[in-house]
């Protein structure tokens, strides 16, 4: 499949010839390693993304290390669309199992089913490839939502470590989730949007957290999910290390506080950010159809807006927000993902901006342009907006989304978190959305000076944690080297 799918897209003979000449070779340059490392994530572009960025980091602080990353038939037909492999370093290479799973453009229609086809069809032909490999790996480094992954490795006397793809402070939210108070109480839904988490917890971490935020964890829609992930938490006492997608300036209480609870040890190795210069500015946009646009925009005069790859949002809620784009006469960026949408949002929202179905979202967050991004908050898209330092209107539907709303609007101020204006319906109103666009993209007001200030600091830290001698930096080479001095130590299991 993957090869037809190559074909489709480059349909030069040379090309096509081209790209397996290179596969060759990193297999080459990957045999002639000394240690092999395989990644497997979780099948979702939320995850895959981040991963990459890990193994990515991984060749580069380890000159003698190779890593094969599995990915689905399908996800490798999506990712060499894409360019991805061609992009990926000489000892880093894709490996693909069958899709034996529902397909990333239909995912949506059923989320709890996707997640049982994950659990329970993904992980046999994980292990046969683990299996058939011609060189033994050093050591799996698994996506922690697969329930299987700890396990797999674990069997075949493989070391394993987690990768946890969201924030430290959600992680430590469902690890003592026996720990949530009833969603039922006496305070009532009013009551529990004031009620921090932390009082439930031995140590005062989870301040932004509230009691209102895990409501959703409780409904009877995600009872089988959430089975799911207590069958994760408990699987990680058989891992070797877990690795945090996060910046230890920007979650130290959370990852401090999972320091005291898991028996492993951890490294902070975010942000996950896709490669790119830290100086981005609007030459290194890909000359697509909205950059003249872009260049043509006065600094900090546009609010980008996304609602990310895979949750979205109902029809009712984007008309809403295009209707509050209208009204606030902000210029917008928006980006809609299919062009059907796009069009009826565009004539919704008016010529005060341009929607489009796709976009380099770090490059267009870094064109000095933007000014405000209009998020569902998924935790990629934090850290990118952290990264670009820009203030954040934050619109969660759902998963950890919900925290990372808490987290930049309440601890970060760097925000405002639009959830908490939500009407009876559960709908954030036009005219809400227009004001805060108008308060957030004001630069004479004080609130969004306050939120740009911090914006910048934030940016700082995060930038600095990845450069030589930040603690990012540190922590992935003190993995590294656990790694080569043989350190990891497989913990056997039949199960």
């Amino acid at each position: 499949m993957e090869f037809c799918m190559l074909k489709l897209l480059h349909p030069s003979t040379e090309l096509t010839r081209t790209l397996h000449v290179r596969s060759k070779k990193k297999m080459a340059t990957a045999a002639a390693s000394r240690r092999h490392v395989v990644a497997v994530p979780y099948p979702g572009r939320g995850h895959i993304n981040p991963m990459l960025v890990v193994c990515r980091q991984l060749a580069a602080a380890d000159a003698g290390l190779a890593v094969t990353v599995v990915v689905t038939e399908e996800w490798h037909a999506l990712l060499a669309a894409a360019g991805v492999p061609a992009t990926l370093p000489d000892r880093v290479r894709l490996a693909t199992i069958p899709n034996v799973i529902p397909s990333e453009h239909v995912r949506g229609a059923d989320g709890v089913g996707f997640v049982e086809a994950v659990h329970s069809k993904m992980g046999e032909p994980v292990e046969r490839l683990l299996d058939q490999l011609e060189r033994r790996p050093d050591a799996v480094v698994v996506d922690t939502y697969l329930t299987w992954g700890v396990a797999a490795g674990a069997a075949r006397g493989i070391p394993v470590c987690s990768l946890w793809t969201m924030p430290a402070t959600f992680f430590l939210a469902l690890y003592h989730m026996d720990r949530w108070p009833p969603v039922d109480g006496p305070e009532g839904e009013e009551g529990q949007s004031c009620k921090s988490l932390d009082q439930y917890f031995p140590f005062p971490v989870l301040s932004s957290v509230k009691c209102s935020d895990i409501k959703v964890f409780r409904s009877l829609a995600l009872e089988l999910p959430m089975k799911r992930v207590a069958q994760v938490f408990s699987n990680l006492s058989k891992a070797q290390c877990v690795l945090f997608a996060s910046v230890f300036e920007l979650e130290s209480g959370a990852i401090n506080g999972i320091t005291q609870v898991l028996p492993c040890p951890i490294y902070t190795v975010g942000p996950s950010i896709p490669h790119m210069s830290l100086e981005g500015n609007s030459d290194k946009i890909r000359r697509d159809n909205y950059s003249d646009w872009l260049d043509a925009q006065p600094k900090n005069s546009v609010l980008y807006v996304s609602f990310g790859s895979y949750i979205s949002m109902s029809s009712s809620q984007l008309e809403e927000v295009a209707m509050g784009l209208h009204e606030s006469a902000v210029r917008f960026f928006w980006v809609a993902r299919d062009k059907a949408t796009t069009t009826t949002l565009q004539q919704i929202s008016g010529d005060k901006g341009l929607v489009v179905p796709w976009c380099d979202q770090l490059k267009v967050l870094s064109h000095p342009s933007i000014g405000g991004f209009l998020s569902h908050c998924g935790w990629n898209s934090t850290m990118e907006a952290v990264f670009a330092g820009v203030p954040v209107l934050a619109s969660p539907v759902g998963w950890d989304q919900l925290v990372n709303a808490r987290l930049v609007a309440d601890e970060w101020k760097i925000g405002i978190n639009l959830r908490e204006q939500r009407r009876e319906d559960g709908i954030v109103g036009r005219a809400t959305i227009s004001a805060a666009v108008t308060t957030l993209m004001d630069l004479a007001d004080g609130d969004s000076l306050d939120m740009r200030r911090r914006a910048e600091e934030l940016q700082e830290a995060s930038r600095s944690a990845i450069q030589e001698g930040g603690s990012s930096w540190r922590s992935l080479r003190s993995f590294v080297r656990y790694l080569a001095e043989g350190k990891l130590n497989a913990v056997e299991t039949s199960q």
